[in-house]
């Protein structure tokens, strides 16, 4: 049996907007910005995307530019807020949580002269407001702050954060990369300038992200050229894939979201009930529907992962863009988890595709694998059942 368990880190994706896109390859391949008939017809399909995307957040479709996924959109953002409102400040407040590309942009704008508080979050994940609220000053240009999280999932309050950001009169940003279409965002009723959105974790083609600018925010363009995209990102279209992206956005459903929550609540369940030594990261409630994370003690997370991928089941050790790093992951040490314990940490994610009966399959091979591996571990006894 294959089993796929990463879909934090990409989707299938779904046969509807392989249809969609298809003719945007083949048959309707002009460029956007061409004055003939073949580039009106991908013109039309652009803006008709636009127009799906912005209803989804809520959004006026001329706030929302597309990019080539969600790096590019937080690397806009980061960067050109910073570098256009530098004649306010040169503050930013971000979390210790977030998504490499925010905290690697920040590491960057720092060595520009601009200073970066990261903040703590608790033991959950979730960032401590009255922090916020502390470490704002006079020259706070930007905040940051990710919504779903996309190793333990913990699902940030906008609202509350909207309304500090609001009454400060700073630009509030956030990377809701994993939580689009899982959980709603309406630009009309939260105080939010930024949002960084992409295709591939809701079952769209890769390559292909968008960026919610709020009418009014004051960024630089971080990449010049034609002024494509209200002159805010240059570079001709991708028109397929952005047909791609707008079509899985529109097949979005609650219904698939109940069915995911259901198979992780029962997932969670089994392994607690039948492997012991482990700790479960990040929240029971305000957590993504498709996220797990567990920690199996005194075994290496990397050795389980291999072990597992033997038996056709895939899943992660944490971010899939740092999963070939050997440090610990920065989000299970930023709540608090050590170091020895984090390096035995394992990411499942669902989607609308997996079966109970995988579930089932899986926690049978984990509980073997982890038993397995915990038999040759030299830290482990029968002691510490």
């Amino acid at each position: 049996m294959k089993v796929y368990l990463d879909n934090a880190a990409t989707t299938q994706v779904d046969k509807e907007v392989i249809e969609a896109i298809g003719p945007y390859l083949d048959e309707k391949y002009g460029n956007a910005s061409s004055l003939h008939s073949f580039g009106q017809e991908a013109k039309k399909a652009l803006e008709n995307s636009r127009e799906i995307i912005a209803k989804k957040l809520n959004a006026d479709p001329k706030e929302i530019i597309f990019t080539s996924g969600g790096t590019e959109s937080n690397n806009s953002t980061i960067k050109g807020v910073a570098f256009a409102n530098k004649d306010k400040g040169n503050h930013i407040i971000t979390t210790k949580v977030e998504h490499d590309c925010i905290l690697n942009s920040c590491k960057w704008l720092e060595k520009q002269g601009f200073k970066v508080t990261y903040l703590n979050v608790d033991q959950e994940g979730f960032v401590k407001l009255d922090e916020l609220e502390k470490e704002i000053t006079k020259n706070t240009i930007l905040v940051s702050i990710i919504h779903g999280n996309n190793e333990i999932g913990t699902i940030n309050n906008l609202d509350k954060i909207g309304e500090i950001c609001k009454k400060n009169n700073i630009l509030f940003h956030t990377d809701a990369c994993q939580s689009f279409t899982k959980v709603d965002i309406d630009v009309k009723k939260t105080n939010i300038d930024l949002i960084t959105i992409n295709s591939h974790k809701i079952h769209g083609p890769k390559g292909v992200g968008a960026l919610y600018i709020k009418k009014g925010t004051k960024i630089d363009a971080w990449q010049h050229g034609g002024g494509h995209e209200f002159n805010k990102r240059s570079g001709t279209e991708n028109i397929s894939g952005i047909v791609g992206f707008a079509k899985a956005v529109e097949i979005s459903n609650d219904k698939d979201l109940v069915q995911i929550e259901e198979l992780r609540d029962y997932f969670i369940k089994k392994v607690e009930e039948e492997i012991k030594q482990i700790k479960f990261n990040g929240p029971r409630k305000d957590r993504l529907q498709n996220n797990i994370n567990f920690i199996f003690r005194y075994i290496e997370g990397e050795g389980l992962l291999i072990k597992l991928d033997d038996e056709g089941i895939m899943a992660s050790t944490g971010s899939a863009c740092s999963s070939t790093s050997l440090e610990p992951s920065h989000v299970l040490i930023a709540i608090g988890i050590g170091a020895a314990d984090a390096h035995g940490s394992i990411r499942f994610s669902l989607s609308k595709y997996n079966t109970k009966e995988e579930i089932d399959y899986t926690v049978d091979k984990l509980k073997e694998k982890v038993q397995e591996l915990r038999s040759i571990s030299p830290l482990w006894s029968d002691e510490n059942v």
